[in-house]
């Protein structure tokens, strides 16, 4: 078993090592892809709230989904990062805030 352990550890290290920028960014991921589709979703194709809420849906749940209706505007926070994403008409449909 601790031959086992001593092949691995080393192993899932070196991993971790070479793709330390993909693991460093995925936490930014989860709250852009919720809030740039979610602003889709609601006002480029015009579903309701409970649908797209659910369209957005993650294995990892946001913390903070909060819509700014008036103003079209999205709020999403999920694993300590918060992304926003504004509708900005019919042509450009959604962005994210930098």
């Amino acid at each position: 078993m601790k031959r086992v352990l001593l092949l691995v550890l080393p192993g899932l290290v070196f991993w971790a090592w070479y793709e330390r920028q993909a693991l460093a960014d995925f936490p930014g991921i989860l709250s852009a892809y919720s809030a740039k589709e979610y602003c889709s979703c609601r006002f480029v194709m015009g579903f309701e709230q409970a649908y797209c809420q659910g369209y957005v849906k993650q294995w990892l749940p946001l913390s903070l989904l909060e819509e700014n209706t008036p103003q079209r505007h999205i709020t999403a926070e999920g694993l300590g990062r918060r992304n926003q994403a504004v509708w900005l008409g019919p042509r450009e449909g959604c962005r994210l805030l930098p």
